[in-house]
């Protein structure tokens, strides 16, 4: 009998086991009484000299986060931090800005933590073999896949939104209240990111409804900071351009924007309707409440984890998996009255 034996009885890992026999704190109350029921019931005698093997064994899992004051990813870190920890293994959080390699961050954060798996927050869409040559754990991409990138969809695995689609059905929404000046509201059209594709998505959508598209609608804020998509939307009014709906590409640049209408005597939703993709606590209490597609947050995080565990268990392979939005409809968007 082996803790091996053990951890296959429970249905846990080996190291959720160690850590039940080690007295460690973070196992929950149900599982150290699953694993010790079953060490008694198997008469199981822990070996010394293997139970100091196993205890030096790591159990790190990092979670690398690009954008350290994205309000959605910092919702992401909590059901993560939850959902590993309760799986038996630490967490190890490593926040960059948004312009660092968080590829060249978690390598480095592998090589001092000897980290078993990673986990990549609002990382880059494009990824290339050779960057990846420097990591040599499994890694899952949680809210964005490698689109613009050259790797085999074997050599990682990612839990997503269809960001594209997700902007069309954004922007048919306000077409089927009657809207066609449709302004846009991003950080970046050509970013290889989410601005890019869901800048593509609001695009493809005034094409599909015959719309002309406008370069004189689409805010660019270089970022996702909240002045510099109110300063963007000032600069919008005060062209004098003719548009009576917003797409915000996010929650926080919509409330930026629902800001700077507001001081400007553009009236929400009847003078400028506005929608967003995201989903943040936050926009439920703008006023009026901002209408958005909301991200399954707490289900990509599980997805991610349960993904990557297997992986680092030797029991799955790499997957890739497309999550739909959910329509939350405040009282940001409205029908457009006739003439």
């Amino acid at each position: 009998m082996t803790i091996k034996d053990i951890a296959a009885y429970c249905g846990v890992s080996v190291s959720t086991v160690s850590r039940v026999i080690n007295d460690h704190p973070d196992v929950s109350p149900a599982v150290r009484e699953q694993v010790n029921e079953a060490i008694r019931k198997l008469h199981f005698v822990p070996n010394n000299s293997a139970r100091s093997l196993v205890v030096s064994r790591s159990t790190a899992i990092g979670v690398v986060s690009r954008g350290v004051d994205n309000p959605f990813l910092s919702l992401l870190i909590r059901v993560l931090s939850r959902e590993i920890h309760d799986r038996g293994y630490t967490m190890v959080l490593h926040q960059i800005p948004t312009q660092a390699d968080e590829i060249q961050a978690a390598a480095l954060l592998q090589r001092e933590k000897k980290l078993l798996g990673v986990i990549f927050l609002g990382g880059r869409f494009n990824y290339t073999e050779e960057e990846l040559r420097q990591l040599t754990v499994p890694f899952v991409c949680c809210t964005y896949t490698n689109t613009f990138g050259n790797l085999s969809s074997s050599a990682y695995s990612s839990v997503s939104i269809h960001d594209e689609r997700e902007a069309e059905k954004a922007v048919r929404l306000l077409v089927d209240n009657g809207h066609r000046r449709i302004a846009v509201v991003l950080d970046d059209p050509a970013d290889n990111s989410i601005g890019q594709l869901r800048f593509q998505g609001y695009r493809r959508a005034l094409e599909a409804e015959g719309i002309d598209y406008d370069p004189a609608l689409a805010v660019v804020t270089g970022d996702y900071a909240m002045s510099a998509a109110y300063d963007g939307v000032c600069r919008l009014l005060d062209s004098g351009a003719d548009f009576t709906a917003l797409l915000a590409i996010s929650d926080s640049l919509a409330i930026a924007a629902i800001k700077a209408l507001t001081d400007r005597g553009r009236r929400v939703p009847e003078d400028c309707s506005v929608i967003a993709i995201d989903g943040l606590e936050m926009s439920s209490f703008t006023v009026p409440t901002l209408t958005t597609l909301c991200q399954p947050a707490e289900e990509m995080a599980e997805e991610s984890v349960r993904m990557l565990t297997a992986l680092i268990e030797g029991t799955g392979v790499h997957r890739h998996k497309l999550m739909e939005t959910t329509l939350r409809r405040g009282g940001s968007v409205a029908r457009l009255a006739r003439a």
